[in-house]
C-alpha cells in the first residue's frame, strides 16, 4: 500500500470480520513497526498480544467490572479537565459523528451503553495489543510510544489489517495487569484492536474532520 494512502485513508475501525489473524502475520506487523524511531534508540515499548481465550477473559472481566459500576481509572490523564477550546468542540463533534454512523439517538441510553461496552470487547477484533511503558522512563518515552503506535497501525494496513487504538482500555489497569502479569513498575498506556475490518459496516465508513494545514501552522521566512 502506498504510504500516503495508508495514512490518509486510515481510520479507527470499530467492526471487524470474524476472521483469525495468524501469529506469523501479527509478528510481521510488529517486525516492521519495531523500526520506529526513539530517543537514543531506547525502544521503550512493551507489547502484550492477546488472542483466543485470553482475549475473551480480559474482555469479560472488564465488561463485568463496568456492569458493576466500575468506570475504571487510567494511570495517567489523557483529556483536558476543563472544556478548553477548540478541543472540547472537536471531541463533541467526534462523538456525534460516531453516534450518527451507528444510528444512536441522543436519548438512547441502551444503545450508548452497548457501544461503550464494545470498546471493552475490542470491537470483536481477533487480536488485542496492550502497550506499556517502564515507569523509570521520562516524558520523552511517551513520544516514542506514539511514534511506535502509528507505525503499528500503518504496518497493519500493509498486511490488509485495520486497527483501533483504545485509551478506554487503559482505564482498567487494576484488572488487566494481574491477568497478564504486568508489573506495577509499568504504566498501561493503551490498548489496540487489530484484525480484518468489516468494509461495509456503517461505523467503518464515516470520517472525522481534520484541521487544514493553515489552521495549525505558522510560517517564518
Amino acid at each position: 500500500m502506498n504510504v500516503l494512502d495508508a495514512i490518509t485513508n486510515r481510520s479507527s475501525t470499530r467492526e471487524f470480520l470474524d476472521k483469525t489473524v495468524d501469529k506469523e502475520t501479527i509478528r510481521q506487523v510488529l517486525d516492521v513497526a519495531k523500526w520506529s524511531p526513539s530517543g537514543t534508540n531506547l525502544q521503550p515499548w512493551k507489547v502484550y498480544i492477546l488472542t483466543g481465550k485470553t482475549l475473551k477473559k480480559v474482555s469479560a472481566e472488564i465488561v463485568n467490572a463496568f456492569d458493576s459500576g466500575d468506570a475504571g481509572k487510567a494511570e495517567y490523564e489523557y483529556y483536558p479537565t476543563v472544556k478548553a477550546e477548540p478541543y472540547h468542540s472537536r471531541r463533541f463533534a467526534c462523538g456525534m459523528a460516531l453516534y450518527k454512523a451507528l444510528g444512536i439517538g441522543r436519548g438512547d441510553a441502551d444503545k450508548r451503553r452497548q457501544n461503550w461496552v464494545a470498546n471493552y470487547q475490542f470491537f470483536g477484533a481477533p487480536v488485542a495489543l496492550i502497550l506499556t511503558l517502564d515507569n523509570r522512563l521520562r516524558q520523552g518515552a511517551w513520544i516514542d510510544a506514539g511514534l511506535f503506535l502509528q507505525s503499528v497501525m500503518l504496518s497493519a494496513r500493509g498486511f490488509g489489517l485495520e486497527t483501533c487504538p483504545e485509551f478506554s482500555i487503559a482505564a482498567f489497569p487494576h484488572i488487566i495487569k494481574p491477568l497478564l502479569g504486568i508489573p506495577d513498575s509499568c504504566t498501561l498506556v493503551t490498548g489496540m484492536a487489530l484484525g480484518y475490518g468489516a468494509p461495509d459496516a456503517p461505523v467503518n465508513n464515516y470520517r472525522t474532520e481534520r484541521e487544514p494545514v493553515d489552521g495549525f501552522t505558522q510560517w517564518f521566512d
